[in-house]
């Protein structure tokens, strides 16, 4: 008899975001099995009704797509949230899961900005064990020796141990067990979280916790081409296909961008980015490789705060 389960998928998107969240789905969609049953919850605060429509077309007998507003759950944080770059306050919704979300022990989060070349099934069938959370090391991070120094001096953290919050696995039953959602916003509310504020957060709470997958799951153009082929490419950071030409794997995006309604909004959002776009981000990476070294050597960041309270 087929395996039926029901596999959650949760994004978070907001307008801007929408054709992005058809290419992702789109590549959900070539690689699920018709055996399995695939239920994508779209976490938002606020999505134009036609734009609803057209990714809720994208529904199959066996993917079935729907949006959840969490406005009134978002309002909860808005005093802690902290955004940067092109960072909206969606980096959050993924900690109201748990709580929002009962009837799941176990789901997948996926950034957007993702593509899929495996069934993501594949992905939610790994034992995860009593760990809090399955993900894949920050490429990002150890291709930067400054992030590397900012995840061990500011969050007593390994660098092959700080993991990427676009790609987990969650394993809510034992997330709720810890009262994931207050523990969360202790901590977000104790510090100024100014690197990466959700990942952050998540890395410190998890720490220890974490089912490590082969970075296969989560390979970013950042980590350069390897010997193990990609099962999933997230386009993290500035590495955008959309605003850049020569990015690593940037055709498995286009071939499903291909696919959607959005390609020739995708393809007029690339001719309208312009050098003075491209210099933002040069500067916006600068900035925060800065940032992270100077939250390193902080005599009173993170880390070194809790051990002078501890120490007392």
């Amino acid at each position: 008899m087929a395996n039926k389960e029901i596999i959650p998928v949760f994004f978070a998107a907001d307008e801007c975001y929408t054709p992005f969240l058809a290419v992702a789905l789109t590549s959900i969609k070539k690689y699920a099995s018709a055996d399995r049953q695939y239920q994508i919850h779209v976490l938002c605060t606020g999505i134009d009704e036609e734009k609803q429509k057209s990714v809720l077309a994208m529904q199959t007998e066996n993917i079935k797509i729907r949006f959840e507003n969490i406005s009134e759950k978002a309002s909860q944080i808005y005093d802690v949230m902290r955004c940067r770059d092109y960072y909206t306050s969606a980096i959050y919704y993924r900690l109201f899961i748990p709580d929002l979300f009962p009837q799941y022990d176990k789901a997948i989060y996926l950034d957007c900005d993702t593509v899929l070349l495996e069934d993501i099934a594949i992905l939610f069938d790994k034992e995860i064990g009593d760990n809090f959370i399955g993900a894949v090391a920050d490429q990002a991070v150890s291709a930067v020796p400054q992030f590397r120094e900012y995840t061990k001096n500011a969050l007593d953290v390994d660098a092959e141990e700080y993991f990427n919050s676009g790609v987990i696995v969650l394993n809510l039953k034992q997330l709720r067990a810890i009262d994931f959602y207050k523990t969360f916003y202790g901590i977000l509310s104790s510090y100024d979280f100014t690197v990466a504020p959700d990942q952050d957060c998540l890395n410190l709470i998890c720490k220890g916790k974490v089912y490590f997958y082969g970075a296969e799951w989560n390979r970013m153009p950042i980590g350069g081409v390897t010997d193990n082929p990609p099962k999933l490419i997230h386009y993290n950071l500035a590495m955008k296909p959309w605003h850049y030409d020569g990015v690593l794997y940037e055709e498995y995006f286009w071939e499903f961008a291909k696919q959607t309604e959005y390609y020739e909004v995708i393809l007029a959002q690339k001719q309208a980015f312009t050098p003075e776009m491209a210099e933002r981000d040069r500067v916006g990476g600068e900035k925060l490789i800065a940032l992270a070294k100077s939250e390193a050597d902080n005599p009173n960041n993170y880390i070194r705060t809790q051990r002078k309270i501890k120490s007392k």
